[in-house]
């Protein structure tokens, strides 16, 4: 196990420790039968819970570098960056995050998408990726969607693979979903 960032955050009277952790790939976690996952003590309706951390595995094998952050908009229409730039080579295999089905295949504002709708209602998105899978195909946890492609890159000159998360019409950060964490609670004194 390495730590690879370790923050402070204040909160109210409290200081928050936060360190994100490489933990080894390893198989999945196997997934609770379904009347299991039917009665978790959320009623029926009920929003879904927050994502957990590290719930993702990594779409591009080896981990690669992140060469932009998410970056919250200020608003639905507001500027911002939403989702990961990933570093990797033309030509990549692009990997589904976690299972679920493909909910999208097609282009949008000139590049190629995959996106993959997860039994929770979280989507990733990928792009630029020339699909290897269809609309309605079930993958599982690193299932091959397709291979990034320079056209449509918006880290141009390089390639990367910028992936998405969102729920609904919310955008979510996919580093927390990526990275194993821990939080260590230590008085401000």
């Amino acid at each position: 196990m390495r730590v690879l960032t370790t923050g402070l955050l204040a909160v109210g009277a409290v200081a928050v420790t936060v360190e994100a952790v490489a933990m080894p790939a390893g198989p999945p976690a196997m997934s609770p039968p379904a009347a299991v996952r039917q009665t978790s003590g959320r009623p029926p309706g009920a929003p879904p819970a927050t994502p957990r951390a590290g719930r993702w595995r990594w779409p591009i094998v080896p981990r690669p570098v992140i060469a932009r952050p998410f970056e919250a908009p200020g608003s639905a229409w507001g500027a911002g960056h939403r989702g990961l730039d990933l570093n990797a080579a033309d030509g990549t295999l692009v990997r589904a995050v976690e299972g679920g089905v493909v909910s999208y295949v097609g282009v949008i504002a000139g590049r190629p998408v995959v996106a993959v709708t997860h039994r929770d209602g979280l989507r990733s998105t990928y792009e630029p990726v020339a699909p290897a899978v269809a609309p309605g195909r079930l993958v599982a946890t690193g299932d091959i969607l397709g291979r990034l492609v320079p056209s449509g890159s918006h880290c141009s000159p390089l390639v990367c693979l910028h992936l998405g998360a969102a729920r609904g019409s919310a955008y979510v950060d996919p580093l927390p979903l990526l990275l194993r964490s821990r939080v260590v609670l230590l008085p401000l004194a």
